[in-house]
């Protein structure tokens, strides 16, 4: 009810800005679209479809392959990611059910098959739009500790940490922290290292 009732709010507070950033990606994605559709695996691995306000060019190479994601960054796009806008749209996934407020990020689908059992317990609630990672280093940080900050968040899931997260994501979205990864503009792809997150959860647990 909680989720429902601050998406809702949030929407009918959003909705004037909501609407100038739909008409300023559609001219800037020179027809493409304002909306990024993706399949991600929600809560117990659910699909489900995760809708983001488009924020990078359908470019591709001479060869058909999509361009790195720091050159397919539109102007706008890179504005509205440094803001966080993009995720505004997962309002609607929340009001829909498919995501919490708060909960690990929804990954990508083919990312399923390099998780480990204690990683795949981020599955064991809904994916939200900030976590527990989210305002301990977003992008910035591995995915061995984002992944090990998922499932820290799993075992003290709380309305308390909820709320302790949602102010915390407010002020890194103000200061803009932890928008890129060291070396590229968005975070680099999941390959699987088990044994590096066992160590970082280990740890993490140890410091909470």
């Amino acid at each position: 009810m909680f989720d429902l009732v601050i998406a809702l709010v949030g929407l009918i507070i959003l909705s004037p800005l909501f609407l100038i950033l739909w008409i300023g990606l559609s001219i800037a994605n020179k027809g493409e679209g304002a909306f990024f559709l993706q399949e991600r695996p929600g809560k117990n691995e659910k699909i489900f479809k995760v809708i983001k306000f488009k924020t990078m060019s359908d470019k591709r190479d001479e060869h058909g392959n999509l361009l790195p994601d720091s050159e397919r960054l539109t102007t706008i796009g890179r504005w509205i990611r440094s803001l966080s806008l993009d995720e505004m749209p997962q309002l609607i996934n929340v009001l829909k059910g498919d995501m919490a407020l708060v909960g690990p990020r929804p990954l990508l689908v083919q990312y399923l098959s390099l998780y480990d059992e204690t990683q795949r317990r981020r599955h064991e609630v809904r994916p939200g739009m900030t976590g527990w990672a989210q305002v301990n280093g977003r992008n910035a940080i591995s995915w061995q500790e984002k992944f090990a900050y998922d499932v820290w968040y799993v075992d003290n899931l709380s309305l308390s940490l909820d709320i302790k997260i949602l102010l915390k994501t407010v002020k890194k979205v103000f200061k803009r922290e932890g928008i890129n990864s060291q070396d590229n503009a968005t975070m680099e792809p999941f390959k699987g290292n088990p044994t590096a997150f066992q160590n970082e959860l280990s740890s993490i647990n140890h410091n909470k």
